[in-house]
Order: C-alpha cells, then sequence, then structure tokens
C-alpha cells in the first residue's frame, strides 16, 4: 500500500545534501518542465513573480527568483512544512517509523509531478493553478506520470492528497480516500491535520495494506461510513477529539 500525499505552499529553507544539479535523485526529473521554470524566473521581473508567486514581500520573491539548480536539497517530508507535515511531525518519530514513511509515502509537486518522501529536493515556490508559458504542468504530468505511478504505486493506494491532483494523475488500482466531519459537518482546512495523522498512525504502526488499514482504528477518529464507487472506497469518520 502506497500513500499519496498533497504538497503544502509553506517549505524549510537550507539543506545538508548537494543541488539537483549534483545528484538527480527523483522518483521522476523533467528537464522540459525544469528548464521552462528556470527560464521563467530569469526573464521575469520581480513584480511579475510576485503575482505568479503569489508572494507580496519582494525580497521573499528575490529569494525564489534564484536557480533551483544550485540550492541545497533536504528530504520532501522535511522541506514541505504545511498543516498535515506539522501533524506528522517526522523529525520527532523513530527511525523505523521515517523509513516506513521514505518508502510509502509519494508527494505531488506542482514543480516536480511526484516525490518520495526520501527523496532530496530544493526550496522553491510554485504555486498551486500557476501555469509556466507556453507550457501547462497540469497537462504535462497527467500524460507522463501514468506509466510511472501506475507501475510504481501497485494494487492498493491511499489517496490522501487534495482532489485538485487527479489533474496530474487518477489512480487506476484500488483507492481509499478519507473524508472528516465533525459535528456532522464536513472540514476543510482541519482535514490537512488529519490526513497527516493518519501518515503518522500509519507509519507508527506499519500499516502495509488495505485490510490491516480497514481493521485499525484510529485515535480521536470514529467510522461513519463507508461509501463505494468503482475503484474508489470513500471513509468518512467523525473527530472525536474535543
Amino acid at each position: 500500500m502506497k500513500i499519496l500525499l498533497a504538497p503544502s505552499e509553506t517549505k524549510s529553507e537550507g539543506g545538508d545534501f548537494p543541488p539537483l544539479s549534483q545528484a538527480k535523485n527523483l522518483l521522476f526529473y523533467s528537464n522540459e518542465v525544469i528548464d521552462t521554470y528556470e527560464e521563467y524566473l530569469k526573464k521575469s521581473s520581480l513584480e511579475e513573480l510576485s503575482e505568479w508567486f503569489g508572494i507580496k514581500n519582494l525580497k521573499e520573491v528575490e529569494k525564489y527568483k534564484s536557480s533551483v539548480l544550485v540550492k541545497p536539497t533536504k528530504k520532501a517530508i522535511e522541506r514541505y512544512t504545511g498543516v498535515a507535515y506539522e501533524a506528522i511531525d517526522y523529525p520527532n518519530l523513530d527511525s523505523k517509523t521515517q523509513e516506513f514513511i521514505d518508502k510509502n509515502v509519494v508527494i505531488y509537486s506542482n514543480l516536480f509531478g511526484v516525490v518520495l518522501a526520501s527523496n532530496l529536493i530544493p526550496d522553491y515556490k510554485f504555486k498551486q493553478t500557476a501555469l509556466l508559458p507556453n507550457l501547462n504542468t497540469e497537462k504535462y504530468y497527467a500524460k507522463h506520470l501514468k506509466s510511472l505511478l501506475d507501475n510504481y504505486l501497485g494494487d492498493e493506494v491511499l489517496d490522501l492528497s487534495a482532489g485538485y491532483y487527479l489533474k496530474f494523475y487518477k489512480p487506476k488500482a484500488n483507492v481509499i480516500t478519507y473524508k472528516f466531519l465533525k459535528g456532522g459537518k464536513v472540514v476543510s482546512h482541519f482535514a490537512k491535520h488529519y490526513r497527516g495523522e493518519l501518515v503518522k498512525q500509519i507509519a507508527l504502526n506499519n500499516i502495509t495494506s488495505f485490510a490491516e488499514l480497514m481493521n485499525f482504528q484510529f485515535e480521536n477518529l470514529s467510522l461513519l461510513e463507508i461509501q463505494q464507487k468503482g475503484n474508489l472506497k470513500t471513509i468518512i469518520m467523525e473527530i472525536s477529539e474535543k
């Protein structure tokens, strides 16, 4: 069972590993996308990039204008710092649990398409839905990721990513996804936290199959309903913590 996870807009800085120009370690790497991205950064003004990045602070824009090929790298699971990743709390997990995440979590990337949790990536900025000139990355990745992910992910996929990334890839495998309710109402922002919690608890308990997943009782969550449509099983959970 592999786990699909969305990236986050926020990222940590720095890194202790070589830049991409020295070590292309990624699950998928596209020179076409990277070259187009790099060229766009070079040719665009800070004001243009401010709008494209969705960042008002021009000093921060200038930081992201520099080439991603020369920046130091770190594990993707440590690079992303959003709500879900705070819930996973990777740095404070034991080495066995970290290894589980490294091997089984696949993260979407608006720049790189997909990366393994263990892949080494630089600090970069690529706002969701942003498009490069003459290159629609959504359509590009929909075309180029399918065969790679069909083979890599296997027969069981736990999809904890955002619906947006179905534009990149629609699994042909059996898929389980989760919906979270609190007081009978669907939660959106806090859903990111519980997706991270699921990843953490699955890794801590070494859950490797749908059979084990369906028999596991998550902390602070109770099962309400299971919906099945084709190859997609949606598990609806009620958040029980106060």
